[in-house]
C-alpha cells in the first residue's frame, strides 16, 4: 500500500465522463500507479468498481472488486482495454448507483452474463465471464470508457431530476 495515493473522483455533470477514452499503449509503470491509486480510491469511496475517466484520467482501465462478504478475501481486479466480447440475451436488473453521482440510485437492466477480455498489469492477455453483481459492474464501468452514464439508461425527465441534484451538490461543495 505503500505510494498510493487517493484521488478525486469527478462529479457528474463533468465533460470528461461524457467522452471515450483512448486505449493504453503498454502497461508501464504510470499505469500500475495509477491502477493502485485507482484501487484505493475505490475501496475509500466505498465502492465496488471505479473507471479511470472518474478520476479525470482519459484511458480505458478499471477497477472493481464486488466481494461484499466479510468472511471472503477481496478480489481487486485492473482490467487494461476491457472489451466485452459476448453478451448474455437473458438480462437481469440491478439497483445502480456511481461515485460520480452520489446516493442517487436506479434500476438499470444489461444482459446477466458477459465475457470480457482484457489485459493485467502485467501485459498478459485474461479473459473471463461474469455473471451477478460483477457482471453489472464490469459493464457500468466499461461504459464510463465509452462516455456513458448509467443515469443515460433512465427517462429523460428522471435524468435530468438527477442531474440537476448533481450540479446543486457541486455548487456547494465548491462553497465550501
Amino acid at each position: 500500500m505503500i505510494g498510493m495515493t487517493k484521488r478525486t473522483i469527478l462529479i457528474h455533470p463533468d465533460p470528461r465522463l461524457k467522452k471515450v477514452t483512448d486505449p493504453i499503449a503498454e502497461v508501464n509503470d504510470d499505469i500500475r500507479r495509477l491502477a493502485d491509486d485507482m484501487l484505493e480510491t475505490m475501496y475509500d469511496a466505498p465502492g465496488i468498481g471505479l473507471a479511470a475517466p472518474q478520476v479525470g484520467v482519459m484511458s480505458r482501465m478499471l477497477v472493481m472488486d464486488c466481494v461484499k462478504e466479510e468472511d471472503v478475501p477481496p478480489r481487486p481486479m485492473v482490467l487494461v482495454n476491457p472489451e466485452i466480447t459476448w453478451s448474455s440475451d437473458e438480462l437481469n436488473t440491478y439497483e445502480e448507483g456511481c461515485l460520480s453521482i452520489p446516493d442517487q440510485y436506479a434500476d438499470v437492466e444489461r444482459p446477466a452474463e458477459v465475457e470480457v477480455k482484457w489485459t493485467t498489469l502485467d501485459g498478459e492477455t485474461a479473459q473471463e465471464k461474469f455473471d451477478g453483481l460483477w457482471a453489472t459492474c464490469v459493464q457500468h464501468e466499461i461504459d464510463h470508457l465509452n462516455g456513458k452514464l448509467f443515469i443515460d439508461y433512465l427517462k429523460p425527465l428522471k435524468r435530468q431530476m438527477i442531474t440537476r441534484k448533481m450540479q446543486k451538490l457541486k455548487r456547494e461543495r465548491a462553497r465550501v
